[in-house]
């Protein structure tokens, strides 16, 4: 019987964005995009508070485990890909409105491999390795935001997006999904500044 190859072992991250996005924009959506935004924020706040405790937990188990559990890391992740799904409507990088439980199939959608084994001490310092993972993620979200003002204009005039904006957006937010990720314990693997889009 072939044994199965972990995930970071074949080459790709585990934690990865998939883009199946059209440039295509409605004007009059894309016009108030904020506004339809409000009820997805607001759920993505609340739902934020029970994945910082989700989160300290998930520490706790994977510190004793060496492994994140697999309900904690399901939870985890559905979070994060909820999140991606809201920053790519908010920021303009797709254009259909997400639903509000994280399921796959969205345009600009996060592939998060199953719970692997990590080791205790990197789990132990685990936000303080972050750091500049933080640091650098911090630095592309705001210029992913300044670009969105600038995509809401072309998306507004235009009624759609160009594909080299749309891809480094998908870039930053992608790099902002797998430090979170990271911090999260779902992956033990840093960040990827790899530019290519997933497709």
């Amino acid at each position: 019987m072939e044994q199965a190859v972990p995930a970071t072992a074949r080459g790709h991250h585990p934690i990865r964005l998939v883009v199946t996005d059209d440039l295509q924009r409605n004007r009059l959506t894309s016009f108030f995009r904020l506004i339809l935004a409000i009820p997805h924020l607001i759920w993505l706040a609340l739902w934020g508070i029970v994945a910082v405790l989700a989160a300290i937990a998930n520490w706790v188990a994977t510190l004793i485990y060496g492994k994140s559990p697999g309900g904690l890391h399901n939870f985890l992740a559905t979070f994060l890909r909820y999140q991606t799904h809201v920053y790519a409507y908010v920021l303009l990088i797709s254009d259909p409105f997400p639903g509000f439980g994280g399921k796959p199939g969205y345009p600009i959608d996060l592939e998060i491999d199953p719970p692997q084994p990590q080791n205790r001490w990197m789990v132990a310092f685990r936000l303080i390795l972050a750091i500049p993972a933080f640091i650098v993620s911090g630095i592309l979200g705001y210029l992913n935001r300044a670009l969105g003002i600038f995509s809401w204009v072309l998306a507004v005039l235009m009624g759609r997006v160009p594909e080299g904006l749309r891809n480094f957006a998908a870039f930053a937010v992608r790099y902002e999904q797998q430090t979170a990720g990271y911090a999260l314990l779902l992956t033990e693997r840093y960040p990827s500044f790899n530019v290519a889009v997933s497709e």
